[in-house]
Order: C-alpha cells, then sequence, then structure tokens
C-alpha cells in the first residue's frame, strides 16, 4: 500500500508542474521557484517507492553482475613455500676483522 501511495504522491507533483508549463507562468520566478519545489517533492516520494521496490527484491534485474560474482566459483591462489634467504650482515661480526 505505501508503494501505491508513494508513486502516487510522486507523480502529483509533475501534474503541477504540466499546469505551471501549460498556464505560461514558468517564466517567472515564482514558477521556477515552484517547479523546483515540486520536483523536489517528486524526488523523494519516488525515491522512497525506489527503496520500497528494493527492500521486496522486485529490482533484482538490477544487482545481476553482483549475483554472477557470487555464484562463480572464488580460485584461491596457490602460495608457493617461503624460502629463507642468507642475508649479510653490513657490519662484520666482533671476531671477524
Amino acid at each position: 500500500m505505501m508503494l501505491v501511495i508513494s508513486i502516487v504522491m510522486g507523480i502529483v507533483p509533475l501534474l503541477g508542474i504540466a499546469w505551471t508549463i501549460a498556464t505560461g507562468t514558468i517564466t517567472t520566478v515564482d514558477g521556477l521557484f515552484m517547479s523546483l519545489i515540486l520536483l523536489t517533492l517528486s524526488a523523494v516520494f519516488f525515491l522512497n517507492a525506489f527503496w520500497e521496490l528494493r527492500d521486496r527484491g522486485a529490482l533484482a534485474f538490477l544487482d545481476k553482475k553482483k549475483v554472477a560474482a557470487e555464484t562463480t566459483p572464488k580460485v584461491t591462489p596457490k602460495v608457493a613455500p617461503k624460502v629463507a634467504t642468507a642475508t649479510q650482515d653490513s657490519k662484520p661480526k666482533e671476531g671477524e676483522s
């Protein structure tokens, strides 16, 4: 139910913008700011609808790459054993000089 309300409340401000354009008041400062406010309201409600659809799993097709990456087997690289190498000290020992 919340999804339907969000979609309807997202469309209503767009109708208000269409009315502002149809009456010709879009060219005034009041019409411009009215359109910006209505676009913001519409974006908020559509964002809420998007989140609702995502939580329900209706937008699973958007995560196709993520799902494909999870289904492929992960290959673990073979790690070669570390070989100890002989290193020489830069300082000679006391008995070597």
